[in-house]
């Protein structure tokens, strides 16, 4: 049995710029929430594969590391198998940028689900962009992520970037197109 239930499913663990739905459905059409769940014994750092700076968002990007009594809050997504490559891709998993890994996460429901995330290997701890942070905080609002988290994901400091950042105008072009098609 796969991790999800059902074949032809599995069930996806983000905790970076994926929480905001707008964000992961560019170009993961089949995410459905599944639900909010933190993840033990992990916490969340940013950094720079290989010291280099993410070409898309200008700055450091999320991972998770183990570290033993510290939580990492997160969305558990449902998606269809037709979109792991292009989850990986999506993760620069071809490029050696994240790897995937399999963790257990607790939903507020008190289960334990198992699924896929992905885990930086070989980088250098630096900060975000001001865009990259600002997706992640509107993912964990949008989702109703806890108050103490989402304060503790305001308070990340950035590099202020202050170029241009095409995926942003992206996710903020596909939120308004919500905007307009729901009114």
């Amino acid at each position: 049995m796969e991790p999800g239930g059902e074949s032809g499913c599995f069930l996806y663990y983000a905790y970076g710029s994926n929480l905001l739905r707008q964000r992961l459905l560019l170009r993961n059409p089949s995410a459905a929430l599944c639900a909010l769940a933190r993840l033990q014994d992990f916490k969340l750092e940013f950094g720079h594969h290989q010291g280099r700076i993410s070409s898309v968002w200008h700055g450091a990007t999320a991972t998770i590391v183990q570290s033993p009594g510290d939580e990492v809050w997160g969305i558990v997504w449902r998606m269809n198998t037709c979109n792991l490559s292009s989850l990986d891709k999506q993760e620069g998993v071809e490029d050696g940028l994240y790897v995937p890994i399999e963790v257990n996460v607790h939903t507020q429901a008190g289960e334990v689900l198992t699924c896929r995330s992905y885990q930086m290997k070989d980088y250098v701890c630096g900060p975000p962009s001001p865009q990259y942070k600002k997706v992640i905080c509107m993912g964990a609002k949008q989702n109703g992520l806890p108050t103490n988290y989402l304060e503790k994901l305001e308070a990340i400091e950035t590099n202020n970037y202050a170029g241009p950042v095409p995926i942003m105008e992206e996710i903020e072009a596909a939120i308004k197109a919500e905007k307009i098609n729901s009114a």
